[in-house]
């Protein structure tokens, strides 16, 4: 079975998308297919949401991304785990992609990651490169991190230490337990970010955690991008919906 876990924070916007894409992409699993969203301090409809489309819900109040990716770890019943984001589009390829890698022996992985459109140049840009420059690196973009359950727990799950970049120190973790693929099958993430925070914003914040990303990533209160009020389409701005222009 594969358990497909998705942490969520005030997603009502675009959790409903992200579920009906992994039905669709499951859809060939059949009832070999275990759906988890972890609520996380919600206060809009994300929870009802996903009750309504079928989803496991497991409520946890720590506003914290990989203490509720371990909070659905421990609610799956799969002996195969996937975590998606709650702003991310999987598709059919991506998931045959991971099983096939586990198939093969190996241990977990990422895949690659584009982000849906419109996008200005240097984002795409930026995108094609860390698409080239994870694969060199074996990096595990967080939007889609697969691994077997035993790997999970010889690994030591998600470092709770860590409020970000806790996707790419779990990455690093699994490849000590076996051979971590980074698949050529893409999924499509929100841009969200990049169109709701200000260029000044973001520079601010690429300074300070260059200048410490160890203290940085280790508190909350510095990861507005992260832990912040959330950030949806902004008013009058149409919603993402596709991956390309």
């Amino acid at each position: 079975m594969l358990s497909i876990i998705i942490p969520a924070h005030d997603e009502a916007p675009v959790i409903g998308a992200t579920l009906d894409a992994v039905a669709v992409a499951t859809r060939a699993l059949g009832a070999r297919v275990d759906v988890i969203v972890v609520d996380d301090a919600s206060t809009d409809a994300t929870a009802a949401i996903a009750r309504a489309r079928g989803a496991r819900v497991v409520q946890v109040d720590v506003r914290h991304i990989a203490a509720a990716r371990n909070a659905g770890a421990a609610a799956a019943r799969g002996d195969r785990m996937l975590f998606v984001d709650a702003d991310t589009l999987v598709n059919r390829q991506a998931i045959e992609a991971a099983m096939q890698a586990l198939d093969a022996g190996a241990v977990g992985g990422g895949t690659a990651v584009r982000f849906m459109r419109p996008l200005p140049l240097y984002i795409r840009l930026l995108e094609s490169a860390s698409i080239v420059l994870f694969r060199m690196f074996g990096v595990t973009p967080g939007c889609f991190i697969f691994c077997t359950r035993a790997a999970f727990e010889a690994a030591g799950g998600f470092d709770e230490r860590l409020f970000v970049a806790e996707d790419v120190a779990f990455g690093r973790a699994l490849a000590t337990q076996g051979r971590v693929a980074i698949l050529r099958a893409a999924v499509t993430t929100s841009a969200r970010k990049m169109h709701t925070y200000s260029m000044g914003e973001k520079v601010r914040f690429t300074l300070r955690f260059l200048a410490s990303p160890k203290r940085v990533s280790r508190t909350r209160d510095a990861l507005h991008f992260w832990y912040g009020p959330r950030r949806h389409a902004p008013a009058g701005q149409p919603p993402e919906t596709k991956p390309d222009a």
